[in-house]
């Protein structure tokens, strides 16, 4: 039989316990579920890590949104450096391509072997930059590459100091070996319309509600509209969808993530787009969170679907998917063992063809 105050001690003892797990916990980043991706780390996390050998932390908000702030020792290296505007097909905000990107990491001091942190902000990004970031590197084949939850918000909440003044490395020599490149993470067009209801394939659109419904229009390259609508047998999730809230743009937990795209089959290829592609990106490295391994970006996005100068068909239909759940071993599931029962992907149905 106990006696008060051995009970009283045991009521401490566990608070203690549980003080010290939760301690833990957040110092480490691990406080909420995991991810089967390794690509996530809390401030707290980066905090601890900053140090580390070979570790290169990287500020990639573009000029105009930078506000002045950099995490001690980060390089400077902005989304727009990546991307160039294409006249000659008359679409915009596209990737400069393999040569240039190694050329850009070089001359920023990142070598083939660095752990690249890519870091962003919660007022203007949300991730949304670091992610386009992220599909380059994994277009290169980098290994070790993370994302800074939150940004330097995160950071900042976390207790790290900021500075004013980001490092100038000295330039290194990047060089991806041509079959590392993962040329398979890149879709196009004509690839999509060639394979429009193959059920192999699912089309995930990640812009707002209004654009897919054709309710809200986006601007050409130089100007002028766009046709109205989405890519036939598209499904919306938007990508806001992602955070837990859109104050704070925390990435949602992975029994959140996973309900949000219950009814994918991982077995099937996931095609994403928005308008310009950054968007999509973002939806790109939440799937590799999750351990997916088939996603292709559609960078070129509505950019080049919805123009009037090509015949790509476009629908205003609304799609649901129709896969019944998810399994939480996906990264199994993606390497050829197929889950029984009804396939994921949308359902079928005509479009309307609004061709140039």
């Amino acid at each position: 039989m106990s006696t008060p105050g051995s009970s009283r001690f045991g009521t401490i003892a566990a608070l203690l316990l549980i003080a010290t797990f939760w301690s833990f916990t957040a110092a480490t980043g691990q406080g909420r579920s995991s991810y089967p991706g390794n690509f996530l780390v809390s401030g707290q996390w980066l905090k601890a890590h900053i140090g580390d050998p070979d570790t290169v932390v990287v500020d990639v908000r573009r000029d105009k949104y930078f506000d002045g702030r950099v995490i001690p020792g980060a390089v400077r290296m902005p989304l727009s450096l990546f991307r160039i505007d294409n006249p000659v097909e008359a679409v915009g905000s596209q990737f400069a391509g393999a040569v240039p990107a190694q050329e850009i990491l070089g001359a920023h001091g990142i070598s083939r072997e660095d752990t690249v942190i890519l870091y962003d902000s919660v007022k203007r990004d949300g991730g949304a930059t670091s992610s386009y970031v992220f599909w380059v590197l994994e277009s290169l084949g980098h290994k070790k590459i993370k994302l800074l939850d939150r940004g330097i918000d995160g950071w900042a909440d976390a207790g790290g100091e900021v500075t004013d003044t980001p490092v100038t490395p000295e330039p290194v020599l990047y060089q991806a070996p041509a079959d590392e490149l993962n040329v398979a993470i890149h879709a196009d067009g004509e690839f999509i319309h060639s394979r429009l209801g193959d059920p192999h394939y699912v089309i995930l659109d990640v812009r707002s509600p209004e654009e897919y419904m054709g309710e809200k229009g986006n601007k050409a390259y130089g100007g002028g509209g766009l046709k109205l609508g989405h890519i036939p047998t598209a499904v919306n999730i938007e990508y806001k969808l992602n955070w837990t809230d859109k104050e704070s743009k925390e990435v949602k937990d992975y029994a959140g993530l996973l309900e949000l795209y219950r009814g994918i089959d991982p077995s099937t290829t996931i095609i994403l787009f928005c308008h310009s592609g950054r968007r999509a990106s973002y939806t790109y490295f939440i799937l590799r969170l999750m351990g997916f391994t088939n996603i292709k970006l559609y960078e070129s996005s509505w950019y080049e679907w919805g123009s009037f100068d090509r015949f790509f068909p476009v629908e205003i239909e609304e799609r649901k998917l129709s896969g019944a759940g998810l399994p939480t071993d996906i990264r199994k599931a993606q390497s050829g063992t197929q889950k029984t029962g009804e396939k994921g992907g949308a359902t079928k149905g005509g479009y309307v063809s609004c061709g140039g």
